[in-house]
């Protein structure tokens, strides 16, 4: 055999050893992450809070306790969190939005929400109100230019 086929086939090998673990890894990590999932649900309880700040910080600079920094893995603390100061009863407290809930939460309004320890789960509008997010959808490169030609084939905007 050519010495470039043996190269070729020790690559092939090495990448498909990388994938195997990388298959066995995300699936334990799945099942760890459904596990989480579910014992937050468990422990999530209804407050009315009113949020009187939200961004999207760093762990360190987000003002949260440091026993919350000390715990959290070292590949997370670089990313930004959406944090939410807010005030629940006569307290102020800085919380962690879910992704899907960070949008939807207003600022100065009271809404009622479900919070697992520091974490907001869910949010609804008080008395019934539907909560729409402040920000719209951002479209990628990709949308706007699919946007852009379904217009010139005559189908109507969104």
């Amino acid at each position: 055999m050519k010495t470039s086929t043996i190269v070729l086939l020790v690559i092939l090998l090495i990448l498909i050893g990388v994938l195997v673990a990388l298959y066995f890894f995300g699936k334990r990590m799945q099942k760890k992450q459904e596990e989480q999932n579910a014992q937050v649900q468990a422990n999530k309880q209804p407050y009315v809070i009113m949020a009187v700040d939200k961004k999207k910080l760093k762990l360190k600079e987000s003002g949260l306790p440091a026993e919350v920094i000390a715990n959290t893995p070292w590949y997370a603390r670089r990313a930004k969190v959406p944090v939410v100061k807010a005030k629940i009863g006569n307290r102020f407290m800085n919380l962690i939005a879910d992704e899907n809930v960070f949008d939807l939460i207003p600022i100065n309004k009271q809404v009622k929400a479900m919070i697992s320890g520091i974490y907001i789960v869910e949010v609804k509008g008080m008395r019934g109100q539907r909560l729409v997010s402040d920000n719209p959808v951002k479209k990628n490169w990709f949308r706007r230019q699919m946007d852009k030609i379904k217009e010139k084939a005559g189908a109507k905007p969104v």
